[in-house]
């Protein structure tokens, strides 16, 4: 399983909270995320993640791009929908992505948890 976890700034407690939940099955997939979201994980958890970008430098359309080419599998993208984001055409451009070659993308922690379950089940 290959999977891309990003965070926005007010959302990265919540994903190392997630992580630490999932944390067998985390550690058994392929890891990509951005810049200070995969440093948090490997600090709070020490998993093994490929670290892009920041979102607002390029990460999160360097993860569209291997996204596109069939390299991911699923995202996490837990966003904050109440801070405005300076680079909001390419966080849009990324779950378009994943609308476009159908990859499960869960953009809260609700739908993160029925993803992971699903996917720790199988």
């Amino acid at each position: 399983m290959r999977l891309a976890l990003i965070a926005h700034d007010g959302r990265k407690d919540a994903m190392i909270a997630l992580a630490a939940e999932f944390l067998p099955l985390l550690q058994r997939c392929t890891l990509m995320a951005t810049g200070t979201t995969g440093t948090r994980l490997t600090q709070a958890h020490g998993l093994i993640v490929e670290r892009m970008l920041s979102g607002p430098l390029g990460g999160d359309l360097q993860i569209g791009a291997r996204l596109a080419v069939g390299e991911l599998d699923g995202v996490i993208f837990l966003r904050d929908p109440m801070t405005p984001q300076p680079h909001e055409p390419d966080i849009n451009a990324l779950v378009r992505a994943c609308d476009v070659h159908d990859v499960p993308c869960a953009t809260n922690v609700s739908t993160a948890r029925l993803l992971l379950q699903r996917w720790s089940a199988a």
